[in-house]
């Protein structure tokens, strides 16, 4: 009987090279991973085009229609994520390629980071940072957050913890979401309200919605405008949500107090872009989930997902 093969197409930077749980694929087939990013398309298919299974470990590695249409034996994608954007879905449906993602798996390692950058964000620390080590001695107010108002857009598991977080500290919690409960309300301890509400009323909004075609820039020049001057913006979802032009704007203009940004819509971030000049920002590279153990948590469930599948109990399927 012939082995399954298993492939993960780019694993760079390091995520499941060196996971223990690759071992427990051993009696399923055999695994190949490559640790660098393929540079062009069809190294990229030339590492996958015998694939029955892939574990796409890294976002920056997309399976777009086109990609998905040259890769006739495959089965499965398994992806190290809660995101499924890099994945040509309509295609992987039509077909018959499951796909399997990890929603909520990571909610608290998100949610933590997207609330640390809530704090640093507040306290001014970056800009403070730099501008001592450039000699200054800046006086700025910081932004007292206990008893201001968080506004979350987004109550999936990581808004929910996210929310859950800012209680804990004595915010006052509102949110939005597409499908607003009572219920839900109620489990998650918020208040639900419209989005112009929420813009209009919170000190901090933090992002935490899929990106799909009617999330895309679901925050953009009119809804920044909408926000109360000083507000706080959080992004750990995905960086469409923002219209980024819209966002560099009511930064440099003053309206907006600051931006934390996990996410962005061009990834990397290109050396030269605007957002890395603009002041109250905090920035880092799309690794909110980045603690050794979110690492292993999604590592173990992209496993999770195989075994599941081969063994005739498919979980977590998005198609």
């Amino acid at each position: 009987m012939n082995r399954l093969k298993i492939v993960v197409p780019g694993d760079s930077p390091p995520q499941i090279q060196d996971s223990p749980h690759l071992e427990r694929l051993n009696p399923y087939g055999d695994a190949i991973v490559y640790t660098d990013r393929p540079e062009t398309a069809e190294e990229q298919i030339r590492r996958a085009e015998d694939a029955d299974i892939l574990i796409n470990s890294r976002g920056l590695v997309k399976w777009p229609a086109e990609l998905l249409q040259q890769l006739p034996k495959l089965k499965l994608i398994s992806l190290c994520s809660i995101g499924t954007d890099m994945i040509g879905l309509d295609e992987a449906k039509k077909r018959g390629i499951t796909v399997c993602n990890q929603p909520g798996r990571t909610a608290p390692v998100v949610a933590e980071h997207g609330f640390g950058l809530m704090f640093g964000l507040a306290k001014r620390s970056a800009f403070l940072t730099a501008s001592m080590k450039a000699g200054g001695w800046p006086r700025m107010d910081n932004v007292y957050l206990q008893g201001k108002t968080l506004g979350i857009i987004g109550t999936g598991h990581i808004g929910a913890e996210m929310a859950r977080l800012g209680r804990a500290i004595g915010m006052n919690v509102i949110a939005w979401t597409y499908h607003p409960s009572a219920t839900r309300a109620q489990e998650l301890e918020v208040q639900f309200v419209s989005l112009d509400e929420l813009l209009r009323t919170a000190d901090v909004v933090s992002l935490h919605v899929r990106l799909t075609e009617e999330s895309q820039h679901l925050i953009g020049e009119s809804e920044l405008a909408s926000m109360k001057p000083g507000a706080l913006l959080i992004n750990v979802a995905r960086g469409g949500v923002i219209d980024t032009d819209a966002l560099i704007n009511a930064l440099n203009s003053g309206h907006l107090g600051g931006a934390a940004i996990d996410v962005y819509d061009q990834e990397p971030l290109p050396a030269d872009h605007p957002l890395l000049a603009c002041e109250q920002v905090i920035l880092t590279p799309h690794c909110a989930d980045m603690t050794p153990e979110g690492v292993e948590l999604l590592n173990e469930g992209a496993v999770d997902n195989i075994i599941a599948f081969l063994e005739g109990n498919p979980q977590n399927v998005v198609v």
